[in-house]
């Protein structure tokens, strides 16, 4: 067991890529940026991988994410798609909608850590959606349980 772990983290080390992931002892492991895993990163762990986030892309999201962190919420996400319904739904009640805003999310949805007590913010659709997109887009790859440290940039 021990030696297919190492065979496995070696393996990772010699793909390279823009993303890492960081073990137990705090060494950065890099996860090639279209390499899905596979084997989910436990949520228990603290190892996540490092996505960092355009503030100039989506200001208005990056400020939010900024400053629900330095609020308290986490900086890390646990991938749970299945559960951003409910997620979304817990976060939102309550939160009445405004004409030509969309009422963002942190932690988002999709990650284990919303729902209930997520911080809300009013900002502009468009940047709202893209930034969704872009987030998507950027974890397509990654099952759910990966665990993702958010770097606004």
């Amino acid at each position: 067991m021990k030696g297919t772990i190492v065979a496995l983290l070696a393996l990772i080390v010699l793909l390279g890529g823009l993303y890492t992931w960081v073990n137990a002892g705090g060494e950065e492991v890099p996860i090639p940026k279209n390499q899905r895993l596979e084997f989910p990163i436990p949520s228990n762990s603290k190892s996540a991988i490092k996505l960092e986030f355009p503030a100039a892309k989506y200001p208005e999201t990056a400020q939010h994410i900024k400053e629900a962190i330095a609020a308290g919420h986490s900086n890390t996400c646990t991938i749970d798609r299945e559960g951003a319904d409910h997620n979304r739904e817990l976060s939102l009640k309550g939160v009445p909608t405004k004409k030509g805003k969309d009422r963002d999310e942190w932690p988002m949805a999709m990650c284990g850590e919303g729902g209930a007590g997520a911080d809300i913010r009013y900002i502009t659709p468009s940047d709202n959606r893209g930034a969704g997109s872009w987030v998507g887009h950027k974890l397509d790859d990654y099952p759910d349980g990966t665990r993702v440290e958010f770097i606004v940039k």
